[in-house]
């Protein structure tokens, strides 16, 4: 096959993928203010794809991290193909949609290097990996961005409910509200900075690896732009089906809550984008309100959920990788794998859609998972009789419905 049908191929799975981390992540940022009733859903959905798309432009550090320094450069030049980069994406594509389904608090940015390193470990061995530059731009910031984010949530929170302490007002707290519109933009804007440019970084590497770019050049304007598009139109399209699952745990979450977590997520993700660290913002996210929950007195945290949370980070990178070491090892096989790839994958892809779309009501999103964490056992009771309650009512109204058409098919019949 064509070097370049395959450059082409890798460059518009890669803006997929950063389609999908759009709609995947738009409720880190949105979830809170549209839960405490700070911003409509229709307004906070557009204003984080606006910024997701500013962000995008604000810094390229991550993009060189990734495309200079996770895979190794080789005897002959960059050790991973494009036909790698190809595998190593549906490995992300794939997971991204299957967590999405199931409503999995996992990490778009982890199944992207999970695909990626398990690709190119099938296709160039080991050697391939550069694992300092996994160390230091990936693992240790996945360990430490989460609890930053929480440490400074939980203080805050704190200083946000002593300053508060005797309100003269009783709707005096709700200025939060106000304060929640600037830092969930905040929150997208850092989205946009941190994990738009890894999408950046893949392109950069295929064109680097394909040889249509140098190895010591930075990322073109046109990648910018194409990769920031992508990922504003998917926060803009998936926001509103993600906007939906909203209404169990995280409407629990008060203002001041949830000012402090978008604060402490907004300047954990800025600093990390700054320094050139690939961190998940879904983990800096479910940190964030985990550390809120904790600043609020008579909070409980429900480790149980937050240890699920963990288990889902965990899983995240090598299940990704598992996915694109499978579909590396068939795109060795040459023009015949790849389309194998494309194939399956689109497939798997399509059909992981559909049968969500059969499904809508099972949907959840990450920081709703997260939000969950911080209610007390009492607030999870009463949410879970609210819910029971509904159900009840939902299906005395229907047998009502029944009966009444049973009344008149027997009326109509006894006139005839």
């Amino acid at each position: 096959m064509d070097i370049t049908l395959i450059v082409v191929l890798v460059i518009a799975l890669a803006l997929f993928f950063d389609f999908t981390n759009g709609f995947h992540d738009t409720a880190n940022a949105m979830a809170t203010p549209i839960a405490t009733g700070a911003m409509k859903p229709k307004v906070a959905v557009t204003v984080a794809a606006v910024l997701n798309l500013i962000g995008a432009f604000l810094s390229t550090a991550v993009a060189t991290s990734i495309s200079h320094g996770l895979i190794n450069e080789g005897p002959g030049g960059v050790a991973i193909t494009p036909e790698m980069i190809f595998a190593g994406l549906i490995g992300a594509v794939v997971w991204n949609m299957i967590t999405w389904l199931r409503g999995l608090p996992s990490s778009s940015s982890h199944a992207l290097f999970g695909g990626l390193i398990g690709a190119a470990i099938v296709g160039a061995g080991f050697g391939a990996v550069n694992y300092a530059a996994l160390l230091t731009v990936v693992i240790i910031p996945a360990f430490l961005s989460p609890v930053i984010a929480a440490l400074v949530s939980l203080l805050a929170t704190r200083i946000a409910y002593r300053v508060t302490r005797r309100p003269v007002f009783p709707n005096e707290r709700g200025g939060f509200r106000i304060g929640q519109v600037f830092t969930s933009s905040m929150v997208s804007l850092a989205h946009g900075t941190n994990d738009a440019q890894k999408t950046m970084g893949v392109i950069t590497l295929t064109l680097i690896a394909s040889g249509a770019q140098s190895a010591d050049s930075g990322v073109q304007f046109w990648v910018i732009v194409a990769c920031a598009l992508a990922i504003a139109l998917g926060t803009y399209t998936g926001g509103w089906r993600i906007i939906r699952t909203l209404g169990s745990g995280i409407t629990e979450i008060r203002a001041t809550q949830g000012f402090a977590a978008e604060a402490s997520t907004a300047a954990t993700i800025l600093a990390s984008s700054h320094l050139g660290f690939a961190l998940s913002t879904t983990q800096v996210s479910s940190g964030s309100i985990i550390g809120a929950g904790l600043g609020r007195r008579g909070s409980k945290i429900q480790w149980s959920t937050a240890g699920k949370i963990v288990i889902a980070w965990f899983i995240t990178l090598p299940a990704a990788a598992a996915v694109g070491a499978v579909a590396s090892g068939i795109a060795l096989l040459g023009v015949t794998g790849l389309v194998i790839d494309a194939v399956v994958g689109a497939a798997v892809i399509l059909g992981l859609y559909l049968w969500s779309l059969r499904k809508p009501h099972e949907q959840a999103i990450e920081v709703d998972v997260a939000a969950n964490a911080v209610l007390t056992r009492k607030e999870l009771r009463d949410m879970q009789r609210k819910k029971r309650a509904a159900r009840v009512a939902e299906r005395r109204a229907e047998l009502s419905r029944e009966r009444t058409l049973r009344r008149m098919a027997g009326r109509n019949g006894g006139r005839r």
